[in-house]
C-alpha cells in the first residue's frame, strides 16, 4: 500500500473531570459528552493506539504502520532508537476547570518504576479566557522538606509560579518541573509517549460519585526539580511563510509556520516523520502523487519520513506547529 501521503488519524477523546466543550464546538471533535478534556491526535500508548482515517491505509493502526513500514514511516535514526514504538504523543487539551498540580518523572525514574519513558512536554496556547493561567515551576528555590511542609499545610500555591497566558504563548515543561493547566486554557501539547503523571494536589475536588482522585505524593518527591527559573515562558519570533523555531530538545523539535499563500517544502535534510498541527486557519497539503489533504484548525496530520516534497497552501493567514525529531 502507498504510504507516501499525509496520514490523518481518528481523534481519541478523553473525558475528564476538568474537561469542557471547546474540542467539540471549536474543533468539531465528535462526542455527545460535555466534559472532553483531551483529544489524542497521534498516540501509541497501550490501549490508545491511533487508527488512520484517510487514504489507502484507512482503518490501519499506527502500530501496524510502524511494524510494516518501519523507517519509511519514521526515519532511519528514529526507527533505530524506538523500533515499533512511536516516540511522541500529540494532544489538544481543553481545561474548563484547572488540572491537578502534577509532575512527570524523567526517563530513568519512569523506567525503574513503570517500565516507561519519562514525559518531557511542551504547550502552545491556542486560546485563553481573561483569567486563564498556568502553573509552571517554583517562584523561588525550595527544598524537598520545605515543599512537603507547604503541601501539608495546603499552602503549596504560595511557592508556585503562576502566569496569566494568552494565545500564542509557549511553555517547555521538562521532566521534574511541577505544573498545571489553569481553567479557561485551550492548548496543543507535544510530549514523549508516556502516560505517567504524579498528581500532587487536585484542589480537594470530588468526582460525580463523591470520590477524590488518587494523589502520588511520595512518588513525586524524588521526581521534582526544586530549583526555580528566572523565566519559564519561551520567547520566539514568527516569520511569514517560513518555519520559525519554538522548542528544540533531545525528544522533539517544534517550529511554527505562519502562512499566507504557497510554501514549497523540501525535507530531504530530515531523517524523521513530521507532524503538523493546525492551530489557526486551514492548510491544504498537495503534490502530484497523492490526493490533496485539507487540515482544519484543531486537526493533525503525520507526514511519513519518505515523503520529502509537497506544497502547503493557505488561502488566508494560517498557522501550523511543525514537529519532528532532530
Amino acid at each position: 500500500m502507498n504510504i507516501n501521503y499525509p496520514i490523518k488519524f481518528n481523534p481519541i477523546l478523553k473525558e475528564k473531570i476538568w474537561g469542557g466543550e471547546k474540542l467539540k464546538t471549536l474543533f468539531n471533535k465528535k462526542s455527545i459528552r460535555n466534559d472532553i478534556g483531551e483529544s489524542w491526535e497521534v498516540s501509541d500508548v497501550d490501549g490508545n493506539i491511533s487508527i488512520v482515517s484517510n487514504g489507502a491505509l484507512k482503518e490501519k493502526s499506527l502500530k501496524t504502520l510502524l511494524s510494516t513500514y518501519k523507517a519509511e514511516l519514521v526515519g532511519k535514526k528514529v526507527y533505530k532508537a524506538f523500533g515499533n514504538n512511536f516516540p511522541l504523543l500529540i494532544k489538544f487539551i481543553d481545561a474548563k476547570e484547572a488540572l491537578s498540580i502534577q509532575v512527570h518523572p524523567n526517563d530513568q525514574l519512569a523506567n525503574e518504576r513503570h517500565n516507561s519513558f519519562g514525559k518531557t512536554e511542551m504547550w502552545y496556547v491556542m486560546q485563553a479566557e481573561t483569567e486563564g493561567n498556568l502553573i509552571v515551576g517554583f517562584n523561588k528555590n525550595t527544598s524537598k522538606e520545605a515543599y512537603v511542609k507547604y503541601l501539608e499545610e495546603k499552602k503549596l500555591l504560595e511557592i508556585l509560579n503562576q502566569e496569566k497566558v494568552h494565545k500564542g504563548d509557549v511553555y517547555f515543561i521538562p521532566t521534574g518541573r511541577i505544573h498545571a493547566i489553569g481553567a479557561g486554557v485551550l492548548l496543543a501539547e507535544i510530549q514523549q509517549t508516556s502516560d505517567i503523571t504524579y498528581r500532587v494536589y487536585d484542589w480537594d475536588r470530588l468526582d460525580d460519585e463523591g470520590n477524590s482522585r488518587e494523589l502520588h505524593t511520595e512518588l513525586a518527591l524524588d521526581a521534582i526539580d526544586y530549583s526555580a527559573q528566572s523565566k519559564y515562558k519561551t520567547t520566539y519570533n514568527k516569520e511569514l511563510n517560513a518555519s520559525s523555531p519554538l522548542v528544540n530538545c533531545q525528544y522533539f523539535t517544534t517550529n511554527i509556520i505562519v502562512m499566507n499563500g504557497v510554501l514549497n517544502v523540501n525535507n530531504t535534510n530530515k531523517d524523521s516523520f513530521i507532524i503538523y498541527m493546525c492551530v489557526e486557519g486551514e492548510i491544504t497539503i498537495k503534490n502530484d502523487d497523492f490526493e490533496e489533504v485539507k487540515l482544519l484548525k484543531g486537526e493533525t496530520v503525520l507526514i511519513p519520513a519518505t515523503l520529502k516534497e509537497y506544497q502547503l497552501i493557505a488561502s488566508e493567514k494560517s498557522e501550523l506547529l511543525e514537529v519532528y525529531i532532530s
